[in-house]
């Protein structure tokens, strides 16, 4: 039986549909809104994993080129591995509701979200929410939904709910968010030095929206009789919960105060290895509930120790900033580099400054486009003293990347006064909570350190929080402990004057917000001490880029002379590379690029350059080539292309006989323009500029 509803979101149809496809799966729907479509599907195993202490969910996100009716590159002519695209995608869809499956579910889950329709306009990335949403709700997988996802813009001084690609260009914010009824579960997004207010407004705006989403899904949820999988208690012995408690409470409540943070979890390693030793042979099989079990001991104690003392595992208070230090022109061979220190989170970040030819070519199902700046971070396991392959980058690291790139964008200068790709790339070398608030604060000290004439410093932070009924307590500069065991990971990072990009997760329902308000105050009090340190190191971008980084010119040919420059067979543009040693790059628009590390080299090409499009002058004076000799007179090159007549009545002040008395071919002679006539051939005067030298000469000596 196929189930449709509708509803009009924002000015256009949104339509879930199911039964129609996929009904093998344990839920599957579509959803449309206007001309763009998904397929959001989600399924389960049977039974549970054994001997796992997390859940096993995995969200899917593909965009099938045949949705924009386009055939894929490449040799295989197939959907590839997922585009970075496609992956930030997935992770705005797993982020919402991983929080929403009960404790104890350990059945293997994957939600697989198909773009199979593209208008080009709307993006299919909330609706990916929206249907992952929808699917788990009418299946019988334990998942406490439903919840929302919209995107806001603000265009024009009003917020826009789903604003369309045309509108996300001229947008001063573009903000995802997701919802359930009363509370806000997850928030992504980039805005141009907003206030916290309007965030707080757009948050506002957006789950008014969220709430008529989730109608619209509680009106198909109630077409089907939904009997969702059982998760049954695991079974334990009588007296080993009050075993496990009696043994290892205190010895946590006493190692949760170590404040270093690796003999913390060596002190906590330890306790639990010598549970396992006290509890012996017998509680063997039940060794998955033990450790579980001993998580949530710590997790406890932790939080208690917060709420009841206002006291953090490093012994900081809820508003302190770890110690920070800062460095730049840490490397010495780098365009930038700077390395920034806060704690034990530590991020070195190297700038490059490169040409157009550098810039990354993006093929979406929009189209194709150039990005000329991008920021990489890169997550090793030494950072956390772990050993872990090197297989690419994950999806976290893409993530978190994706965060503090879009951080530093709204500082950067426009391609026009600035015309160089600019690649920024995080290094973290330790890693105790916010390495991507580090990576903010470093990308935006090697951006000045490299001459990259930016607005002002960007700085983030990462707050958390820990809420126990009506007990809250906002924590500023969160642990990698106090993100794991607390209910939120809020990152915030801006300027001065606002906020330009945040990411926000929940484990808990309930977040009002009141408390969204004190974390966003907090963290701009804490924003503005981080810019404080960030300032007396550099305050200001260096008034020349790195002697290494390519000097690059910039020259508008008109289009008709393209083809002059390029020559036949584009002969011309590599006789000046081969010349000077430059790269040049010209595009169908006529914006010429000229780049080399020697800045004589390039001033040099860019003559040459200017010389081939300049257009005849009457009157100016002109170095020119003789390429011909005749007995009236010498046909000379005066530009690029150009030939002129110098008349045997122009070639001396004096009277000229014969005109290889005075010039032969090869000769360079100065002349004068003298006159265009109207079939466009040029006469040329040697004694023109032979008198003009005279007239000067005699008033020197006057």
């Amino acid at each position: 039986m196929i189930i449709k509803k509708e509803r009009e979101i924002g000015g256009r149809l949104m339509t879930i549909e199911t039964g129609r496809l996929a009904k093998q799966a344990n839920g599957a729907v579509t959803v449309r809104y206007a001309d763009t479509m998904v397929l959001a599907v989600a399924t389960c195993s049977k039974e549970p994993r054994e001997d796992i202490d997390f859940f096993p969910l995995s969200v899917e996100y593909q965009e099938k080129t045949y949705a924009a009716g386009k055939i894929p590159g490449g040799f295989f002519k197939r959907e590839g591995r997922p585009s970075e695209k496609e992956i930030l995608s997935a992770r705005l869809i797993d982020r919402p509701i991983r929080p929403l499956f009960p404790k104890g579910f350990k059945n293997d889950t994957q939600v697989v979200v198909f773009v199979i329709s593209s208008d080009q306009e709307n993006d299919a990335d909330i609706l990916g929410g929206i249907g992952a949403s929808a699917a788990l709700s009418i299946s019988d997988i334990p998942f406490e939904g439903p919840i929302a996802s919209v995107r806001v813009g603000k265009v024009n001084g009003e917020f826009v709910i789903n604003p369309t690609f045309s509108q996300l260009e001229e947008s001063e914010l573009n903000l995802v968010m997701s919802g359930s009824e009363d509370s806000i579960i997850m928030v992504e997004g980039e805005a141009e030095e907003i206030s916290e207010e309007e965030m707080l407004a757009a948050l506002e705006f957006g789950h008014q929206y969220i709430r008529d989403i989730i109608d619209l899904q509680k009106e198909l949820i109630s077409e089907f009789d939904v009997v969702k999988m059982e998760i049954p208690a695991p079974e334990v012995p009588e007296g080993l919960v009050e075993k496990i408690e009696e043994f290892a409470t205190g010895r946590i409540r006493e190692a949760i105060r170590i404040e270093e943070k690796k003999k913390r979890r060596e002190a906590i390693t330890t306790i639990r290895d010598e549970l396992f030793e006290f509890l012996g042979e017998e509680y063997e099989p039940y060794q998955s509930f033990i450790k579980e079990h001993f998580g949530e001991i710590e997790k406890r104690e932790v939080r208690a120790m917060i709420l009841n003392e206002n006291r953090r595992l490093d012994g900081r208070s809820l508003d302190d900033i770890r110690e920070i230090e800062c460095e730049v022109s840490f490397l010495p061979r780098a365009h930038g580099s700077a390395l920034f220190t806060r704690g034990q989170t530590q991020s070195l970040a190297a700038c490059t400054l490169g040409t157009r030819v550098d810039e990354q070519i993006i093929d979406a199902l929009e189209g194709e486009t150039t990005k000329s700046y991008m920021l990489h971070y890169n997550f090793p396991g030494f950072s956390v003293g772990e050993v872990k392959p090197f297989r690419g980058a994950s999806r976290r690291e893409i993530g978190h990347g994706d965060l503090a790139e879009r951080a530093l964008k709204p500082v950067l200068p426009d391609e026009e006064s600035f015309p160089y790709t600019i690649r920024i790339v995080s290094e973290i070398l330790e890693s105790n909570g916010s390495s991507s608030m580090a990576t903010v604060c470093s990308g935006s000290l090697s951006l000045m350190d490299a001459g990259v004439p930016t607005k002002c410093h960007v700085a983030g932070i990462a707050m958390g929080l820990i809420k126990e009924d009506e007990e809250v307590r906002v924590l500023t500069d969160i642990l990698g402990d106090e993100d794991h065991l607390g209910d939120m990971d809020f990152k915030v990072a801006g300027t001065r004057e606002g906020i330009t990009a945040f990411q926000m997760d929940i484990k808990i329902s309930g977040l009002t917000f009141d408390i969204m308000k004190e974390a966003l105050e907090r963290a701009r009090n804490a924003r503005m001490k981080i810019l404080d340190i960030m300032e007396s190191t550099i305050d200001r971008p260096r008034a020349e880029i790195s002697p290494y980084a390519p000097r690059i010119m910039s020259i508008m040919v008109p289009k008709e002379k393209i083809g002059m420059v390029i020559g036949p067979g584009g002969k011309t543009i590599r006789g000046i590379i081969e010349k000077t040693g430059v790269k040049i790059d010209i595009d169908d628009s006529g914006t010429t690029i000229i780049a080399s590390t020697d800045k004589q080299a390039a001033e040099e090409a860019k003559k040459m350059v200017e010389a081939l499009i300049e257009e005849p002058e009457v009157g100016k004076e002109y170095s020119a080539t003789i390429k011909k000799v005749t007995d009236f007179g010498a046909f000379a090159e005066f530009l690029p292309g150009k030939e002129g007549l110098i008349h045997i009545s122009e070639l001396d002040r004096k009277r000229v006989t014969k005109v290889t008395d005075v010039v032969k071919v090869g000769d360079v002679v100065q002349v004068v323009l003298k006159q265009i006539d109207r079939e466009g051939r040029y006469s040329l005067s040697r004694k023109e500029y032979l008198f003009r030298k005279y007239k000067e000469e005699s008033k020197k000596s006057v």
